[in-house]
């Protein structure tokens, strides 16, 4: 690539993601969820930043967006309108026969998945009329809602570290971890954990869980050296087990080391985070609503 990623111009950004998006979920086994996709994208693309779905900037009105997720939105739905991919489900994605067999270079993928996905394009342009209604209509093919993440990461990024290590603990109790009470409660003197607790399993084992918690902006990733020394944590508590959460992201060493020795510390990124807080409803309401079928929107 002549150009570095973020020197792209959007459509730019939109065709190079294309055939990234085709080979991982090759390597995925042909079927991923967008997120899955995602992730694998960041740890195997060396030509894209790893910070490219958590890099954020401010919008006219003042909103803060991620500015990567509207190019990958639109090649996913570009390819699935190539034939290459179908999306059976919001959020899931599957390789075609046409998508499993492609073997070509990036700019033969391009050219053809423009060549067919352009006239759809087009006629959904002229049934819109304006480009803000065609971005909305791609929002709404799209499974992540990237409003409240960001929303919500931003409110966690505004708490003090004590009171998000707290959150952290919280969150990991919901996950059936029993938090002790007096290791890792200190904002220092606790050997480099914020947090440390036990899991039992259906068999009774239970075993020792360490916690560390950064409260980071989308643009300072946690690098290999803070996973080690968590780690070294780890060891003085004797913890088998290790849970890494952040605000921000993992560079792709850091992904590598978390990995390393027999011991696996799992890393939950802002975007897992989001998840895992919704899912548990940890200081937040889920909300109800609906979206009108085919039937109200089609003019036919």
């Amino acid at each position: 690539m002549d150009k570095n990623f973020n020197q792209l111009k959007r459509q730019e950004k939109e065709a190079f993601f294309m055939l990234p998006i085709i080979t991982e979920i090759k390597r995925l086994g042909g079927q991923t969820t967008t997120k899955e996709l995602k992730k694998s994208i960041v740890a195997n693309c060396k030509d894209i930043p790893e910070d490219v779905f958590t890099s954020s900037k401010v919008s006219r009105n003042g909103n803060l967006y991620l500015e990567n997720m509207y190019p990958f939105n639109f090649s996913v739905t570009s390819l699935v309108m190539a034939g290459y991919m179908d999306r059976p489900h919001p959020g899931q994605l599957v390789l075609t026969k046409k998508g499993r067999q492609f073997n070509g270079s990036a700019q033969e993928l391009v050219d053809d998945v423009h060549k067919l996905s352009s006239p759809i394009w087009a006629e959904r342009s002229k049934k819109n009329k304006q480009r803000k209604e065609r971005q909305q209509q791609l929002e709404k093919e799209n499974d992540d809602n990237e409003e409240w993440r960001t929303k919500l990461l931003m409110a966690l990024e505004n708490l003090t570290p004590a009171k998000f290590e707290l959150f952290c603990r919280a969150l990991v109790k919901k996950m059936n971890v029993d938090i002790d009470e007096n290791i890792g409660v200190k904002l220092s003197g606790d050997g480099g954990l914020d947090g440390f607790g036990y899991m039992t399993t259906d068999d009774f084992r239970t075993t020792r869980v360490a916690i560390q918690a950064k409260k980071w902006n989308s643009d300072h990733l946690v690098s290999s050296p803070e996973v080690d020394k968590f780690r070294g944590a780890m060891d003085k508590y004797q913890a088998e087990y290790g849970i890494f959460i952040t605000t921000s992201s993992y560079t792709r060493d850091a992904i590598q080391s978390s990995r390393i020795g027999t011991r696996v510390i799992t890393l939950v990124d802002g975007t897992r985070l989001t998840d895992l807080i919704a899912k548990y409803e940890l200081y937040v309401t889920p909300v109800v609503t609906y979206e009108l079928g085919e039937f109200f929107t089609d003019d036919n």
